[in-house]
């Protein structure tokens, strides 16, 4: 990058951080570490929740996806509203009644403390392998600029958040996100109207989405029901609600955001913000993706985006095998160039035999790309000695390849900052977790708040720790965007399905949801490992089987009345 790229990069960085400090400087009591105070506006509700989801991931990662696979991954929001709906009709005024500073607390109260650690541990488990794919991602970028070692970028990325964080708790992540989500938002913006810039001056955007159309990437709708497809109307409608449901009901590092309004109406409104917003913003982040495929159409694409091992493979014994790929890709490349103008201007005079011809000339030598670029990965895999995967890469080497002076340095700052905002609060809400319903619950239940926000502070430094651990590790699991919802996808229907049983079904005690939801979490890992659909109908499957285990197990081993504590609720 020039000067001015670091300058900006690292002004922009300083200026988040120190302002997040500064607005969370005061002395901390365990409430407003915790929960902020509960004193935030709406906006911060939603700009907190969406910059929570938001991570690097987003903004790395979804550009590629839809670079490789096209739009048709918005269809997992699809059931983000919905959700919002019945979260602001059920769980919000239970958490707000019952005060709590986790989600799993109710659990205690509505069966027993055996539950509640249950569900603890599932959570902190899933958001502690979550949040070291966060870290990882922002970790590629330091270690595409600078060229250093993996593990050294883990270490900075997930270092910098655990710094701020354990100073000032979970109003810097809130005072942060509302900063965060601003530069983003105008990041993003610049970057889409950059690649436009960047078309041939006989290309009009309207071209560009045409041609990457008729190329299958604006493949926004499907309404086909297949369980082994991921992504169509019936799995976001049906599997993205439940994962939803169970993310932003009863996922701490979403509750703790919400939990921070300074109202239930407040925090109702955040989440009903949130549901509006969501789709819209994955839309255009997805649609930059799209609009960078469309450039690489008329321009050559790298054989292999991850310049970092390009350049290794480039000093073994495989160069001379990969310089004889790259050759054949960039042919193939040129004599790409001219059928993609051809069918832009059929598309533009509306000649459906043109289009028809071009369209089949491009489907033949896209397969030949797609060969070159698979004989590639083999040379990189046995030069590197492991999987390799540039999905994650693609927009980050068109912004440092093709964007100007300044303009680098601010698209970079945007990625790293949508890390930070996400890893903090998962942060937060691992610590919140850990002392809440561990320490303060089993270990010290008796002390005062100064011990609370000391091991508060702690847990978050472990955590830091553990996260950055398994963040040397995720470069083997691909495209990160849907790497972290397979994950979260394992443990959220189980979850959720223990917290409506909770909320639902009075007449299960605590020792068949136990039960149940240990069987629904075997069968749930037994349906992924066997491949036996599509990840986000697991969600549907691990909260119906918990619900139905428990059922099962109250009829044929019934627990005594007097040994299920009810709480009252609303």
């Amino acid at each position: 990058m020039n000067y001015l790229d670091w300058i900006v990069l690292a002004l922009t960085l300083l200026f988040v951080v120190s302002y997040g400090i500064y607005r969370s400087r005061e002395k901390h009591t365990v409430d407003s570490f915790l929960l902020g105070g509960q004193s935030m506006p709406w906006y911060n509700v939603t700009l907190s929740l969406m910059a929570t989801q938001a991570s690097a991931i987003t903004f790395l990662s979804a550009p590629g996806q839809a670079y490789t696979d096209g739009m048709r991954f918005v269809q997992f929001y699809f059931g983000l509203p919905l959700a919002m709906v019945v979260l602001c009709i059920t769980f919000v005024p239970k958490f707000n009644k019952l005060k709590v500073f986790t989600a799993y607390e109710f659990l205690e109260g509505r069966f027993d403390l055996r539950t509640r650690g249950l569900t603890a541990f599932l959570f902190l488990l899933q958001r502690g392998l979550s949040t070291g794919l966060s870290i990882y991602a922002p970790s590629l970028i330091l270690s595409a600029i600078l060229g250093w070692d993996i593990t050294w970028t883990n270490i900075i990325s997930g270092g910098i958040v655990m710094l701020y964080t354990i100073a000032g708790g979970s109003q810097a992540v809130s005072h942060t996100h509302l900063q965060q989500m601003g530069i983003i938002t105008v990041g993003m913006v610049v970057a889409g109207v950059m690649v436009v810039k960047f078309l041939p001056d006989n290309v009009s955007f309207t071209d560009a989405i045409h041609v990457a159309g008729k190329m299958g990437k604006v493949n926004l709708i499907d309404f086909s029901f297949d369980l082994n497809s991921r992504y169509n109307v019936w799995s976001g409608l049906i599997g993205g609600f439940f994962l939803q449901l169970s993310y932003f009901g009863t996922d701490q590092s979403q509750v703790g955001r919400f939990l921070t309004g300074s109202s239930q109406g407040q925090s109702k409104l955040g989440l009903a913000m949130n549901g509006l917003l969501k789709i819209p913003m994955q839309f255009l982040i997805l649609l930059v993706g799209v609009l960078v495929f469309a450039f690489y159409q008329f321009n050559n694409p790298p054989l292999f985006f991850d310049k970092t091992v390009v350049d290794k493979v480039k000093k073994t014994s495989y160069a001379a095998e990969y310089n004889v790929l790259e050759k054949q890709h960039q042919q193939i490349q040129d004599e790409k160039r001219p059928h993609v103008l051809s069918l832009a201007q059929a598309l533009r005079a509306d000649d459906e035999n043109a289009i028809a011809t071009s369209r089949g000339v491009l489907a033949t030598l896209d397969d030949k790309v797609t060969k070159v670029r698979a004989d590639a990965n083999k040379v990189l895999t046995k030069a590197s000695g492991s999987d390799v995967n540039d999905v994650n890469y693609i927009f980050l080497r068109f912004v440092i390849d093709y964007l100007p002076v300044g303009m680098v340095g601010l698209l970079i700052a945007v990625i790293l900052l949508a890390s930070m905002g996400s890893v903090a609060a998962a942060y937060n809400s691992l610590a919140s977790c850990t002392v809440v319903d561990i320490y303060k619950r089993m270990i010290r239940k008796d002390s005062d708040d100064h011990d609370y926000v000391r091991a508060s502070r702690w847990a978050t430094f472990f955590w830091g720790i553990f996260c950055i651990c398994v963040a040397q590790y995720a470069a083997r699991l691909g495209s990160m965007i849907e790497a972290v919802n397979i994950l979260g996808s394992l443990f959220y229907g189980v979850i959720l399905g223990i917290f409506l049983v909770a909320f639902y079904f009075k007449k299960i005690g605590s020792r068949a949801v136990f039960w149940g939801s240990i069987l629904g979490e075997i069968f749930v890992v037994i349906s992924y490992m066997n491949d036996l659909t599509a990840f986000l109908w697991l969600n549907l499957i691990g909260c119906v089987l918990v619900i139905a285990f428990a059922w099962l197990i109250e009829m044929i081993w019934p627990q005594p009345p007097s040994n299920t504590v009810v709480v009252k609720s609303t």
